[in-house]
């Protein structure tokens, strides 16, 4: 089969915008396929200019963006539908899929079947965050929702809620977003004691402002604990400003001491920074089923995360790590001091961590179900 991808982000060394959970998604699924002899295309629409290259054997086109004033919107999405469609029949793809976010393949039509991929919409981030949403990304994610010819959750929790948000009638498949073991191997030699890991972008949702609290308290019992931020900063959605500086600002002078900030590393490079923390902190609030967790079991580590949602379908409290509100501050400091300080417990959860991801979330499983579902569709 050929399977071709519509990606918001891919790694690799030409895209530099930053490199979230969809575009480590992508390529972790491009990269599986290529060894089970598929053919892979992936297509990353709206860049600065087009280009086409190869790695790994897949075939990645960067899409430049056509503006035209008032209408780009629509210009650059029927200019996309035609350059993919006619890669599509030059190099005979047989599926196409997208992630809905924002709903980028609204008013699209392609000439091949259409799979959707719930890695949370602009509409569920904003329900889980309790924040207004623009009407036009609503109206768009609805109208490509309704255009796909199968929607896949990557959660049960991201398919129940976005069935409700929607109100869809159409049932939704869940395949686990899941990850390659063998290419997240523990390396425990690289530990640098009482150092803490926070990875992903510096943004509102993912609770990094309640890290700051946290990390005050943290501080003010034992300071000789580091903190390292790794990931691009963002402009708080209530404030406009740098979330950073909110977070820098939030600390106390001792705490900022104890602070690293890291704006961004290579991907490859991202596993060395969590190999030597720790303790890795993801108290996100709004996640569909995060690559961050996944990456963080996978690589043994002690783990304090979130409680919310697709948390209880991946970690299990006080086994494969502590799962605590991020609201509860005292809690989530409790619970890393606890697993600074109790070497034994806290090894056996990380042992626990990365075996639960070998048995249920390895992608040599979900391998199989997301080829299946390609061939359904032919």
């Amino acid at each position: 089969m050929h399977i071709g991808f519509i990606a918001t982000e891919y790694p690799h060394k030409k895209y530099t915008k930053g490199i979230g959970g969809i575009g480590t998604f992508t390529k972790n699924l491009a990269d599986q396929l290529i060894v089970q002899n598929h053919v892979v295309t992936v297509f990353v629409p709206s860049q600065d200019k087009t280009e086409i290259f190869e790695e790994n054997g897949v075939e990645i086109h960067f899409i430049k963006q056509k503006v035209c004033k008032g209408f780009t919107w629509w210009v650059n999405r029927k200019y996309i539908q035609e350059y993919i469609n006619i890669i599509i029949s030059k190099n005979k793809i047989d599926v196409l899929e997208a992630p809905e976010w924002t709903g980028m393949t609204a008013f699209m039509k392609f000439t091949i079947p259409l799979v959707l991929r719930l890695h949370g919409s602009d509409t569920f981030f904003c329900h889980l965050e309790r924040r207004k949403q623009k009407y036009k990304n609503k109206f768009f994610e609805k109208k490509a929702l309704k255009n796909a010819n199968v929607i896949v959750g990557v959660s049960e929790f991201v398919a129940a809620k976005t069935k409700e948000l929607f109100n869809l009638n159409s049932s939704i498949r869940v395949i686990y977003n899941t990850i390659d073991v063998n290419n997240f191997t523990p390396n425990h030699s690289m530990i640098e004691n009482k150092k803490l890991l926070y990875f992903g972008t510096l943004i509102r949702k993912k609770g990094i402002l309640e890290l700051a609290d946290i990390f005050n308290e943290i501080i003010a019992k034992d300071s000789m604990v580091t903190l390292v931020l790794l990931g691009r900063d963002n402009i708080d959605v209530l404030t406009n400003r740098s979330t950073l500086e909110l977070f820098k600002e939030k600390l106390t002078n001792r705490a900022l001491k104890q602070l690293t900030y890291v704006s961004s590393v290579p991907y490859q490079k991202v596993k060395d920074y969590i190999r030597s923390a720790e303790v890795i902190l993801l108290p996100s609030f709004a996640e569909a089923f995060p690559m961050t967790w996944l990456e963080a079991m996978a690589l043994e580590k002690k783990l304090v995360t979130s409680d919310i949602g697709w948390a209880k379908e991946l970690m299990i409290d006080g086994e494969t790590g502590f799962c605590v509100n991020p609201l509860d501050h005292e809690i989530f400091t409790n619970r890393i001091l606890e697993l600074l300080n109790n070497e034994e417990y806290s090894q056996e959860m990380a042992k626990n961590a990365r075996k639960r991801i070998i048995q249920s979330f390895n992608s040599e499983n979900s391998i199989v179900s997301n080829i299946d579902l390609y061939k359904s569709l032919l």
